[in-house]
C-alpha cells in the first residue's frame, strides 16, 4: 500500500488514515470511496491541489485531503 502521488499513479483506494471524520464524509461525498479505482493527471508546481481522475471526471484535491487517502497499487497501471 502506498500514500506517495505522483503525476500518472493509477492505483485503489484501500481506505483511510485515522484523522477528522468531516474529511473522511466529505471525501466519500465527492465519490472517493474504498475500492475505487484513480488516475492522478496533474500535480500543481508546489504540489497543492492534486488532480485526479476518477468515476469518468477529473477532481482537484488539497494535498492534505490527498494525504488521508490509502492506495494500492494498481499493478496494470503505472506511470504514463
Amino acid at each position: 500500500m502506498t500514500t506517495i502521488l505522483r503525476k500518472g499513479f493509477r492505483g485503489t483506494i484501500a481506505g483511510y488514515r485515522p484523522g477528522s471524520s468531516a474529511y473522511r464524509r466529505s471525501l466519500l461525498s465527492m465519490g472517493l470511496t474504498p475500492g475505487e479505482e484513480i488516475h492522478v493527471t496533474g500535480i500543481a508546481p508546489l504540489g497543492d491541489p492534486i488532480e485526479i481522475e476518477l468515476r469518468g471526471y477529473n477532481l482537484s484535491l488539497r494535498k492534505a485531503e490527498a494525504e488521508i487517502l490509502i492506495f494500492r497499487d494498481n499493478p496494470k497501471g503505472g506511470e504514463l
